[in-house]
């Protein structure tokens, strides 16, 4: 069998890092195959983990920035040293339903671009290691807020104290800060008890094979490289652009931002582009 390129779609199961699936996960590749996941879920975590495979391997970064969506389950009326229920809950004394519209309101207020500081449980660097490392060891951890997009948070259901949503968000965003956030915000503290992601791009877990699938089965549901790319304005080009391009040359075009350049169906180079000309950032073939 050649080099699988492609993308392959996982529904991680509760209790298994993102490095562990991709283990199982390549059970049905060939042995030297080239793969990489393109972002990691919490062990507590389940559903979309896209990896790459062989020349998509270069794309991942795409994969990355595209949108996320989760559905979770927050608890509020306690706080946990994780943010989940991985770690060691506490109860907050006398902590009472805050209602519905409080806790709509609270919910609002973490729509938009938030300075988010990141769980001490998490795979945020802190000089140079990662987090989750330190707070294992009973270390401090002092980690810097970053900007973070939550486009919306929906409730699905709401019966003190466990709460229901469903979020969309940007690259970089933590559930587990935002169910910290409002439980702060309201008083009563909150952590995540249960949570999914569903969809990462056009990447949903029905695209993935069944966990007992074969070899054979697993292959037929790789998806095209270019998927990585559908964020991207794509361009099409002449047959002598298209050499100039790949040669690491600039070539006249109208088209402004990040592009994706095809050659027919498929993507050969990712290029920047300022209104009258193109500059390759990164040629794939």
């Amino acid at each position: 069998m050649g080099e699988i390129d492609g993308l392959l779609v996982l529904d991680k199961t509760a209790g298994m890092t993102s490095r562990d699936a991709v283990n199982k996960a390549q059970r049905w590749l060939p042995r030297k195959a080239k793969v990489g996941h393109t972002g990691t879920l919490d062990p507590l975590a389940t559903g979309v983990l896209v990896l790459c495979l062989g020349r998509a391997t270069r794309l991942a970064e795409y994969v990355q920035r595209m949108p996320k969506e989760y559905a979770s389950a927050f608890v509020l009326g306690a706080t946990s040293d994780s943010d989940d229920a991985d770690g060691t809950v506490t109860m907050t004394p006398d902590a009472a339903d805050p209602g519905e519209a409080a806790v709509r309101d609270g919910l609002a207020r973490l729509i938009g671009t938030l300075s988010q500081v990141p769980p001490a449980y998490s795979a945020a660097h802190v000089d140079g290691r990662r987090a989750y490392d330190l707070a294992r060891r009973g270390e401090e951890v002092k980690l810097d807020a970053r900007a973070v997009d939550v486009y919306s948070i929906d409730v699905t259901r709401y019966v003190w104290p466990v709460l229901d949503v469903v979020v969309r968000c940007g690259k970089g965003t933590y559930i587990r800060s935002l169910a910290r956030d409002l439980g702060a915000a309201l008083g009563v503290g909150g952590y995540v008890t249960a949570l999914r992601r569903t969809r990462v791009g056009p990447f949903t877990v029905d695209l993935a094979p069944p966990a007992d699938a074969t070899a054979e089965e697993a292959l037929a549901r790789v998806l095209p490289p270019e998927l990585a790319l559908a964020g991207l304005t794509r361009v099409e080009l002449s047959a002598d652009a298209l050499r100039r391009l790949r040669q690491g040359q600039a070539v006249a075009c109208d088209a402004v931002g990040e592009c994706a350049v095809y050659d027919g169906a498929r993507a050969v180079a990712i290029a920047e582009g300022d209104g009258a000309g193109l500059r390759p950032v990164k040629v794939l073939t």
